[in-house]
């Protein structure tokens, strides 16, 4: 047993470790351990990507060779799609998600966006992790938030040069 006081304090959101452990408690509310364990462990996932890492200006390269065009053409193809632009969208807004609350956000069935996470699991575009026993999901590549913010920039102007 920790004695009160033990070099244990409080955190942020008022959890105060001693409380589960002094002499003085005769029960622990592990349903509330469990909560403040879950929102701790919810912290320390991993953070947003950094920014796209700066390369040469497309203009200064030489011409795309044919492999670098159909890789980037694969890539395209897997951001080609509304359900996974908006799956891409709210994991951009929130860091982090798991199926439900992805599916909660684009009002979808849970087997739908699965599929679609895993078809942008297996290009390299988002990455799970494992919390208990939900999955999350988040953005590996620091260029996603930044190609779509691009895309809907180009898309939005392209739309107003139409009027």
């Amino acid at each position: 047993m920790v004695e009160k006081g033990a070099g244990l304090t409080p955190t942020p959101d008022g959890f105060n470790p001693t409380r589960l452990f002094c002499k003085e408690e005769a029960e622990v509310d592990i349903t509330q351990f469990r909560v403040m364990f879950v929102r701790m462990e919810m912290k320390k996932a991993p953070s947003k990507p950094a920014a796209c890492p700066s390369k040469p200006a497309l203009s200064a390269r030489r011409l795309l060779s044919p492999a670098q065009a159909r890789n980037l053409t694969v890539i395209f193809k897997a951001l080609a799609n509304p359900t996974r632009a908006r799956l891409l969208h709210a994991l951009v807004k929130e860091e982090e998600l798991g199926v439900n609350e992805l599916c909660a956000a684009i009002g979808m069935k849970p087997q739908a966006v699965s599929n679609q996470l895993q078809r942008l699991a297996a290009r390299g575009i988002v990455e799970a992790r494992r919390n208990g026993n939900q999955i999350l999901y988040r953005i590996v590549d620091p260029c996603v938030p930044t190609l779509l913010d691009q895309g809907l920039c180009l898309a939005e102007d392209a739309q107003n040069r139409k009027r």
